[in-house]
C-alpha cells in the first residue's frame, strides 16, 4: 500500500513563498500521475495542480497559474509544489494524491492515494 506524506506547510506572509513536498513510500507508482488538491474551512477540495509521470503535462488551476509550479523526483518518489506570490485566499490544507493513471487529472475522483495533508495559512 503506498503512502503519501506532505510536507513543508507553515505560516507566511503574504508575498510570500512555500514549497510542499509529497514523499511517496511502500510500492511506487508506476507510470502514475499525481495532484495537488486543497480544501479551506467551510469549502469543497479543490484542484491546485496535476503533473504527469514524465513531467512533460502539466495542469494548474486558474487562480495559481503564473504563481504555483509543479515538478517531481521518480528517483525520490517525491513530487514539489513551489508557491510563490502567496495571497490570503491562498489559505486551505494543501493535500497531495497520487493516480494510478499516466495521465493527470482536475478531478479529484480520478486520485487513488491521498496524504493526510498540511496547512498552508497566509496571513496579511
Amino acid at each position: 500500500q503506498v503512502q503519501l506524506v506532505e510536507s513543508g506547510g507553515g505560516l507566511v506572509q503574504a508575498g510570500g513563498s512555500l514549497r510542499l513536498s509529497c514523499a511517496a513510500s511502500g510500492r511506487a507508482f508506476s507510470r502514475g500521475s499525481m495532484g495537488w488538491f486543497r480544501q479551506a474551512p467551510g469549502k469543497e477540495r479543490e484542484f491546485v495542480s496535476a503533473i504527469s509521470w514524465s513531467g512533460i503535462t502539466r495542469y494548474y488551476a486558474d487562480s495559481v497559474k503564473g504563481r504555483f509550479t509543479i515538478s517531481r523526483d521518480n528517483a525520490k518518489n517525491t513530487v514539489y509544489l513551489q508557491m510563490n506570490s502567496l495571497k490570503p485566499e491562498d489559505t486551505a490544507v494543501y493535500y497531495c494524491a497520487a493516480s494510478y493513471g499516466s495521465s493527470p487529472s482536475r478531478s479529484r475522483y480520478e486520485y487513488d492515494v491521498w496524504g493526510q495533508g498540511t496547512q498552508v495559512t497566509v496571513s496579511l
